[in-house]
């Protein structure tokens, strides 16, 4: 019978194809310029449009609707189908400061569909079918200029209830440490059913990933601008699927708006899918290939790399002067070129004296990176700098006076949700920076959905439970090794992520469950336009040099990823490539030994050093060349290659 629909629907396809794709009755049929993706389009009787997406000869989303609700207009049902663009060609290319791949071509078919309604207002639907990805998002047209608020979007994905899932659950706002969530630091739900109540009881957050038959999806979506709030997904028994909702009532800035607003024409965010095998999904960048392009800025001072770190494992009381200059000279002796100086700095150290530290670190090739409180009263946290970003005045002013200092950035902690005050407010911050220079990193934050594009100062942010978590509760450290394996399918594919990883030695007070090997692969395996590293100086004069030498080396922007195999949340293995050299790494998310079968072909350099887990603290190593080759993994280990 799936072979029959997807006949049936490919005949559709092609018969639209060669004939304009005009609409066919109630319908529309889509496909990507490969064949490999399509879509029909449709009107139920109760004029509600939905779509039904086929990937290769297999129905991937059953009846999955879309549609608008504003306030006193109802744009999800009711509707017409008017009119329909013939389809565009999309061929563009863009370059990235840092990420998996530097240099992006993105190819689509480009339809245009437009809903009339009874009164005023028409919806416009736009959809992207790409190699791998599919796309859409919605344009409300009327009176130019005409106010409008968005209640909600009807918009779903109609998963089949056999569906496996792999999905964060949402917080609840306001809960937590000083009320600090939701700042999407939940671990993941790993191979449940799609129809699977969120154990918090307020959906799940993206990007959600998927395996219906033989197909894999990943969820998301981009484009997220100032007048729209950040969605979540929830299942719905109505819609038979995962629909899209707004955010939870506390999530504003003080005084600020909820719900998406603006004047008409309004352009809402996209919604987008990955679809194919593990490799389509992981190596896809369709996060970034519908982000809006980047803002007219200086980018000299954008400069990927790692950084040093004192606080993830030495805490509040090494925030202070000595500490700060020690891990300044940690950084300048690993050729990194970033130290960030965390929490009430500006109480233990002070601005006069951190002066002296930022001249220090600029005469060792060192730029500081300072963290400020994002809040207002949103929670109750009493870390400083604190209450300086709230308006455009004093945040400018507080940026230019750090830009006379020399400092290369902010970490900017403690936000309050997705509503669209809080949006705006992330899009105000990174404006601001951008016309002084200066790199931003937000924490406790929620995901970019393609801001690193659009906002090239934007570095990397958490939106994810880190490498402090795992230093805070053993419960978090026993999870870590599966943790780590399920983020390369979900949170790390299109956006940057500041985990914070790699402690080689050892974390206080915890026992750390994965290996050296496993730590050692962390940093090239997570992406981030910043790196911070959790290891400190004491930790990484214990490894052996050609293991100091390699980290040394680290890229952040790099020019190719190459997914070799993995499972989420089981392992992975994944291959960077920076200019001519190879990273090849693996990690082992479950406490089994495991022997994996390594193809080095693909490579062009002859030979390189495989770091491998040896029973010890410090990993074993030896040369290799690029040919097929056994490697043993310990439980919750790893192995890392330069080719």
């Amino acid at each position: 019978m799936k072979n029959m629909v997807g006949n049936i629907m490919w005949l559709f396809v092609l018969t639209a194809f060669f004939f304009g794709c005009e609409p066919e009755g109630n319908g529309v049929s889509m496909t990507n310029q490969e064949g490999t993706l399509s879509a029909g389009l449709y009107l139920d009787n109760e004029g509600k449009p939905f779509y039904q997406l086929f990937h290769e000869d297999s129905m991937v989303l059953d009846t999955s609707y879309i549609g608008l609700i504003l306030e006193n207009v109802d744009l999800s049902k009711g509707l017409t189908l008017d009119k329909k663009q013939p389809v565009q060609q999309i061929a563009e290319s863009y370059t990235m400061f840092h990420g998996k791949q530097k240099d992006i071509s993105y190819n689509a078919n480009r339809y245009v569909v437009s809903f009339s309604s009874e009164n005023d207002m028409t919806l416009e639907c736009e959809f992207d079918l790409s190699d791998t990805g599919f796309g859409f998002r919605y344009r409300v047209l009327g009176k130019e200029g005409k106010p409008i608020t968005i209640t909600g979007e009807s918009s779903s994905y109609g998963f089949s209830k056999n569906t496996v899932s792999w999905m964060q659950p949402m917080s609840k706002a306001k809960t937590g440490w000083s009320e600090t969530n939701p700042s999407y630091e939940e671990h993941y739900q790993m191979g449940i059913s799609v129809d699977e109540p969120s154990p918090i009881g307020e959906g799940y957050v993206y990007p959600a990933l998927f395996k219906t038959g033989e197909s894999w999806l990943l969820v998301s979506e981009t484009d997220l601008h100032e007048d729209y709030c950040g969605t979540r997904l929830i299942y719905e028994e109505d819609k038979n699927g995962l629909a899209v909702s707004f955010p939870q009532k506390e999530e504003v800035f003080p005084e600020g708006g909820l719900l998406p607003k603006g004047e008409l024409p309004f352009t809402t965010p996209w919604r987008i899918i990955s679809v194919g095998d593990l490799n389509q999904i992981v190596e896809s960048t369709l996060g970034t290939d519908l982000a809006a392009p980047a803002i007219n800025m200086d980018t000299t001072p954008v400069k990927g790399g790692l950084a040093t770190w004192s606080w993830v494992l030495l805490k509040d009381d090494k925030i202070d002067y000595e500490t700060s200059h020690q891990f300044i000279d940690y950084a300048a002796s690993m050729n990194w070129p970033y130290t960030l100086i965390d929490v009430n700095w500006d109480q233990k150290i002070g601005y006069e004296r951190m002066q002296e530290l930022i001249a220090y670190a600029d005469s060792k090739g060192v730029k500081v990176i300072l963290w400020y409180n994002s809040s207002g009263d949103w929670n109750s946290t009493e870390y400083t700098p604190k209450s300086k970003l709230l308006n455009s005045k004093d945040r400018r002013e507080e940026f230019a006076m750090l830009k006379k200092m020399g400092v290369g950035g902010l970490k900017i902690d403690f936000f309050g949700g997705d509503g669209q005050s809080m949006i705006a407010y992330y899009h105000d911050i990174l404006k601001d920076a951008a016309d002084f220079g200066l790199l931003i990193n937000f924490h406790g934050a929620t995901l970019p959905r393609g801001w690193h594009r659009t906002y090239p100062n934007l570095m990397t942010m958490e939106s994810i439970k880190g490498e402090e978590f795992v230093t805070f509760d053993q419960a978090v450290a026993d999870l870590q090794p599966s943790h780590s394996a399920v983020i390369p399918f979900t949170r790390n594919v299109y956006d940057p992520m500041d985990f914070t990883p790699m402690v080689l030695d050892s974390i206080p007070y915890i026992n750390r469950r994965t290996t050296t090997t496993f730590e050692l692969a962390l940093p090239i395996l997570f992406t981030s336009g910043i790196q911070h590293i959790a290891e400190i100086p004491q930790g990484m004069a214990k490894m052996p040099e050609a293991v100091v030498e390699m980290l040394k080396q680290v890229p952040t922007q790099w020019d190719e990823v190459k997914f070799m195999q993995g499972y989420p949340g089981k392992e992975v293995i994944m291959a960077r490539r920076k200019g001519t050299e190879w990273y090849v790494v693996g990690i082992n998310g479950e406490k089994v030994q495991k022997s994996w079968t390594v193809d080095l072909s693909f490579t062009e350099n002859k030979s390189g050093t495989l770091f491998y887990d040896n029973g010890t603290k410090i990993p074993g190593m030896k040369t290799v060349d690029n040919s097929l080759m056994e490697i043993e993994v310990e439980p919750y280990g790893g192995f890392v290659i330069k080719i």
